[in-house]
């Protein structure tokens, strides 16, 4: 047996053809996925916004991979095999970096963001959560009217300090002031200001919701709303006085979306300097894309960063140390 086993992989081995036609198919298939991860950027928005809506799930195209080396092996193509190694060398330096924990300790403080949804089914649920996440600064959005006494009364102890502007709201162990609304041109108020006096220094920290976006059959990916947003609030983040300053939100975005780039161009992520893993945080039951955002400018530098166990919202609330 163990003979006719032997035997038969050596004639399959033999089977495999460096050149000629065979696997050519996932040759070039494996071509075009290298070029669409390490072009992504050239691929137009003209068309339905298709170039963000790629770069917002852009990490699992690498899910082609694997499929393509499968394909190789059973059409015992050379050619298609070597082919294959190029998708996974792009998607390696694009994302490799994000599957090794880059945490480096505690740090001075915590902050959280968490969208807490508007039809969230346990609000008070909610707020155990967030009173145990030992986070500092806590950003909400999506409160509602109703919402809001809940949280205000089940976040009180802990955080003696919050301000609430239209359905964005701050909660804080330490002094807030000179709260303010941000205009990120939507008609009503979704994004604010406040300086946070911490221990080691003051603290300009944003908390924005932008607009949703959608994918529609007849129109793509609707995101236009949503970017003149990100406009709006990245020209806020470059006028600010203060040196370091935090940003806490619900983006719709991803880091590698493009139009985020007025504000991704002049912050850094706490997940991709910190974290352990891509840190998905929508949707909560299968997260699937990072569009919840810790990011920070002026020196603040993040040593951890981590997700939540998912609760009534929509989401899953993210978390991130920082050093001052």
């Amino acid at each position: 047996m163990a003979q006719l086993d032997g035997a038969a992989f050596r004639a399959w081995c033999r089977g495999w053809r460096p050149l000629g036609r065979r696997g050519w198919i996932t040759a070039v298939l494996a071509v075009l996925v290298a070029g669409l991860l390490a072009l992504h950027s050239s691929v137009p928005n003209s068309l339905g916004n298709f170039g963000s809506l790629l770069e917002t799930f852009l990490p699992w195209v690498g899910l082609a991979v694997p499929l393509l080396l499968v394909a190789a092996v059973l059409r015992r193509s050379a050619t298609a095999l070597a082919a294959v190694l190029l998708p996974a060398i792009v998607w390696l330096n694009l994302f490799g970096g994000l599957l090794f924990d880059k945490n480096s300790g505690k740090g001075d403080f915590t902050v959280l963001t968490h969208n807490v949804a508007a039809g969230n089914s346990d609000p008070a649920g909610t707020a155990r959560l967030l009173n145990g996440s030992g986070a500092e600064i806590v950003a909400l959005e999506e409160l509602t009217g109703k919402a809001v006494p809940t949280y205000e009364a089940g976040l009180a102890a802990a955080y003696p300090y919050h301000a609430v502007e239209g359905t964005v709201g701050l909660w804080s162990k330490y002094p807030l002031s000179d709260v303010s609304q941000v205009d990120i041109r939507i008609g009503w108020t979704r994004a604010f200001r406040a300086t946070v006096t911490t221990p080691q220094g003051p603290l300009a920290v944003y908390v924005a919701h932008l607009p949703s976006v959608r994918v529609k059959f007849d129109r793509g990916f609707t995101a236009g709303q949503r970017d003149v947003s990100a406009q709006a609030l990245g020209d806020a983040i470059e006028r600010e006085s203060l040196k370091k300053v935090l940003l806490l939100g619900d983006l719709n975005g991803t880091m590698n979306d493009r139009s985020l780039a007025p504000i991704t161009s002049q912050m850094r992520s706490a997940q991709g300097a910190a974290g352990d893993g891509f840190g998905f945080s929508w949707p909560a039951s299968f997260p699937t894309a990072r569009i919840d955002q810790i990011m920070s400018k002026g020196g603040l530098r993040p040593t951890a960063s981590w997700t939540l166990r998912a609760d009534g919202s929509d989401h899953r609330a993210i978390a991130a140390s920082y050093r001052y």
